[in-house]
């Protein structure tokens, strides 16, 4: 796997590229956004920092996300709700407050690719809900004629909802699911993520909040 690290500090960035090559992968490092954004192409994964020289790391991120897909990390200093919050909204596949625990950081690496790859070939597998289509093999969701511009983790977490349509998936499963161990995972980012998805559906009612305990999505909507 080809990670991209976009850290501008050295030794933060040599720490993290020991990391991801002990791990088995290729790793390069940019210390500009401005260099990240011209060579993103070639990579499969973004480690991103917020503190860049020449471009706020959120900037870069949404600029990222109107030409690649490929998962990003957010890896940063910043640790306040508003800056977690706007870089999960942005298009962040998982946000990490440094200093940033190795070994954490590689297994989230693999949850989000994980969860981003997409299926191989094979007979289209989708599931409809009322006038909700989610299409596992494209990886495309839709109500009705309107496709939603749902982002990885998103429609990761809707394919969750829906294949367990009916019955309550818990907090712990989400984030197990989607991030790779519910107790590294924040919940804050399921939280992020489910409104975002919630706006993106307008559904009124459509996820149940079952207190205390996950989510719900009715097997037959009305």
């Amino acid at each position: 796997m080809r990670v991209l690290i976009v850290e501008d500090d050295d030794s933060m960035a040599a720490a993290l590229g020991a990391a991801v090559v002990s791990a088995g992968h290729q790793s390069s490092r940019v210390s500009r956004g401005s260099d990240a954004l011209l060579v993103h192409r070639d990579f499969e994964v973004v480690l991103l920092d917020l503190g860049l020289p020449d471009l706020d790391g959120l900037e870069v991120l949404r600029k990222l996300r109107q030409v690649t897909h490929v998962p990003i990390l957010i890896l940063t200093a910043r640790d306040d709700e508003r800056s977690v919050v706007l870089g999960l909204r942005s298009g962040a596949d998982d946000y990490l407050v440094k200093p940033v625990k190795l070994v954490e950081l590689l297994a989230r690496i693999e949850a989000v690719t994980r969860r981003s790859a997409r299926p191989g070939a094979g007979k289209p597998h989708s599931i409809t809900l009322g006038d909700l289509d989610v299409d596992l093999d494209r990886r495309v969701a839709a109500v009705g004629s309107r496709v939603l511009p749902l982002t990885a983790t998103e429609f990761e977490l809707l394919a969750l909802l829906a294949r367990h349509a009916g019955s309550v998936v818990t907090r712990e499963q989400i984030l197990d699911a989607l991030w790779g161990d519910a107790f590294l995972a924040s919940s804050r980012s399921l939280d992020v993520h489910l409104t975002g998805l919630r706006a993106k559906l307008k559904l009124p009612g459509f996820i149940i909040n079952v207190r205390g305990i996950g989510y719900r999505v009715e097997a037959d909507p009305a």
